[in-house]
This record gives C-alpha cells, sequence and structure tokens, in this order.
C-alpha cells in the first residue's frame, strides 16, 4: 500500500513573488513528527535541499526511509520527542508544492515558463506561511541544508524576531563564482537538450540527456576527490553492467554517476530544477540591508550554529567562516563547526553521527 504523510498548507491568495509577479491558488506540502506543545513554541522548521521532498524521516504515516532518516525523531538529534517538527517541500519544487509542473489556474495546463521568478527568499516565505497556516508564529529553531541552509538566511532576514535559533548546514550567505559557474553549465547541459522544447516537454520525453549531464556535474561537487579515490580508485565497471558500445564506461565510479542521474531523470521535474538552480545563484543575503551583518542585525536571533565541511568544494568552508563571522558581528551567540568528513557537500547526508552531535548539543542549549 502506497503511503504518504503529506499535508498541504494553502498559502495566501495572492503569494507576492520577490522578484515580481504573484501566485495564486499555490500550496506547500509538508510533514510533521512530535507534538506542539500548549505554549506552541517547540517547533522546528526544516528546510530541505535542492531536491529532496518532505519525507525527512519515517512516521507511522509513513514508513519509508527519509532523506534526513537517522536525524529526526524519538530521541535523535532533532527530537521530536522535545520538538514539532515540519519539513516544507520547497515552493518551485515538484514533490506537491506549487511549481513549475504545477498547473497554473488561469489556463488549466502546467505553469512551465509561465511560473514567476523564483528567489530564495520565496522558499522562505512559503515556509513561514505554511507555520502560519497552523497557528504558528515564531520558532524554536529553523534548520536548513545546502539550499536549506541559504533558506534559514533569508528566512531570518525577511521575518525578524519570527525564530530564536538558526542552523545553517553548508549553505553560502552568497553563491561563490564557482557555484555559479557549475550550476550555469547544469542549467544550459538542459536547455541545449533537444528534448526541452523550450520547457513544453512532455512527461513521456522529458529532456533526459541534459538532466542526466546536469546531475553527473551536480554530483562530481556534492562528492570529493578523496572519497571518489577511497570508495572506487580505479575499479572496473561490474561484469553484469559491462556495454560494448564505442566509449561505454569502464570504471565503477562512471556506471555509480549512471545509476543516479537515471534515477534522477525519472524522479525530478527539468523545470523545477531550472528554476530553483537559477534561484540559489541569486540569493545574496546582503540585499536585506546592505551588508551580511545588517541582514542579520535585524532578524532577533538569539542563536546560530553554521555547520560546514573542510571538504566541501561546492560551498567551501571559508564561506562558512565567514556566515558565522557575520552572526556573531551581528551579536549573536554563535557556534561554527567546521567537520572534516571525507564525503564533501553531502557529508550531512551521510556522516549523521558527525552533524547529529553538532545539532543535538546545539538544540540542548537553554
Amino acid at each position: 500500500m502506497l503511503m504518504d504523510a503529506r499535508r498541504f498548507a494553502a498559502l495566501p491568495d495572492p503569494f507576492p513573488m520577490w522578484r515580481g509577479g504573484a501566485l495564486h491558488g499555490a500550496r506547500i506540502a509538508y510533514e510533521t513528527w512530535g507534538e506542539l506543545n500548549p505554549a506552541r513554541d517547540n517547533a522546528v522548521l526544516l528546510f530541505t535541499g535542492l531536491s529532496p521532498p518532505a519525507h525527512a524521516a519515517s512516521s507511522n504515516a509513513d514508513s519509508t526511509e527519509g532523506w534526513w532518516e537517522g536525524m529526526v525523531g524519538p530521541g535523535l538529534a532533532i527530537d521530536s520527542n522535545r520538538f514539532f517538527v515540519l519539513c516544507v517541500n520547497s515552493l518551485g519544487s515538484c514533490f506537491g508544492s506549487t511549481g513549475p509542473a504545477s498547473e497554473n489556474p488561469a489556463t488549466q495546463a502546467p505553469y512551465r515558463l509561465e511560473f514567476p521568478d523564483l528567489s530564495i527568499e520565496d522558499i522562505a516565505r512559503a515556509g513561514f506561511e505554511t507555520l502560519r497556516s497552523i497557528g504558528i508564529e515564531r520558532t524554536c529553531a529553523i534548520i536548513g541544508p545546502s539550499l536549506g541552509g541559504m533558506v534559514v538566511l533569508a528566512y531570518a532576514a525577511q521575518f525578524p524576531h519570527s525564530t530564536r535559533r538558526v542552523i545553517s548546514i553548508s549553505g553560502t550567505a552568497a553563491a561563490s563564482p564557482f557555484a555559479i559557474a557549475l550550476r550555469s553549465i547544469q542549467r544550459e547541459a538542459i536547455l541545449r537538450d533537444p528534448d526541452w522544447h523550450g520547457g513544453a516537454y512532455t512527461d513521456e520525453r522529458p529532456p533526459a540527456t541534459g538532466m542526466r549531464i546536469a546531475r553527473k556535474l551536480g554530483m562530481m561537487t556534492y562528492r570529493s576527490a578523496a572519497e571518489w579515490r577511497e570508495r572506487f580508485g580505479r575499479a572496473p565497471v561490474p561484469e553484469d553492467l559491462r556495454d560494448t558500445a564505442p566509449f561505454a564506461p569502464e570504471f565503477a565510479v562512471q556506471s555509480y554517476l549512471e545509476t543516479h542521474a537515471r534515477r534522477f531523470v525519472r524522479a525530478f521535474d527539468p523545470n523545477c530544477y531550472l528554476y530553483i538552480s537559477r534561484a540559489m545563484d541569486r540569493f545574496d543575503l546582503a540585499a536585506h540591508g546592505g551588508s551580511n551583518r545588517a541582514a542579520l542585525l535585524r532578524s532577533g536571533v538569539e542563536q546560530a550554529l553554521v555547520i560546514g565541511v573542510e571538504s566541501d568544494m561546492l560551498f567551501a568552508i571559508g564561506e562558512q567562516r565567514a556566515l558565522a563571522e557575520s552572526f556573531s558581528a551581528a551579536g549573536i551567540a554563535t557556534q561554527f563547526a567546521p567537520l572534516t568528513c571525507i564525503e564533501g557537500h553531502d557529508s550531512f547526508l551521510i556522516d549523521i553521527a558527525s552533524f547529529g552531535k553538532e545539532i543535538r548539543s546545539f538544540l540542548a542549549l537553554s
């Protein structure tokens, strides 16, 4: 039996977008763990990376493994015995929240490229309005890795005194030139795929080649060279996966990338990918006040935890350090945790023990 723990929050109608335009009849998909206490002050809002749904962890309503299984749940670092945890699927995504693949109520056809420009600020506002729809005005903490690490900053900047604590994991206050360049190539791979058709592709024939290339490029930066070397070395493609076609993959690392890329093509909508990718490039926390410090100074945040990974090439550790310094400069009690995980940017999905230790300790603070 198919299990689905998602709930849906209607966004205000109209829902104004940061760069102009508005959505009508928009909604956000979310899942929850734990119970909201009578004072309604134990809520933890969780934003995701680029591609995950709201299903962060298993629950009685959906026992399938979540993308942050082992981190969210009873007795875990984000303890659902103590907190009411709510994870949103990002506005603009394709797992239940309104995005380019959703039906445009004005045309009864998918939005596609008629979807308004998407910004990190819009994703943050959608999370804020999701909480308000169930009567929560202030959170105990907001947490986000990767894309989510950027969203929590936009949230704090836009909605002063709306959260006591911020945990930004492998995020950034503004995209680096390296990340912008990488994502531009990923988007170009999709845009130049003949099956993209100006965004008007069909479900039966999406721009699969472009999506596969984009995902492979991403996978190369989500992990580290040291991990690739340790995990695969120069091992050949397994016998049962060998192909005799010219220039077919010869090494195990190639077949690994291909397997994950094909899985991504089946799971994620290309236009949603394009919109979210561009939003990440455009974000700049300093736009909220003239500097990162000014943006955070007015946020009303009491405590912050910034976690980075030394081997992360996509969101470099220097970006995490600079962000922590901005929090401190704004008078916010700040902890900076530079971790030595070998898995690169994706470490937060893999080294649950190391990340969980930092998050658990931080959330235990009074």
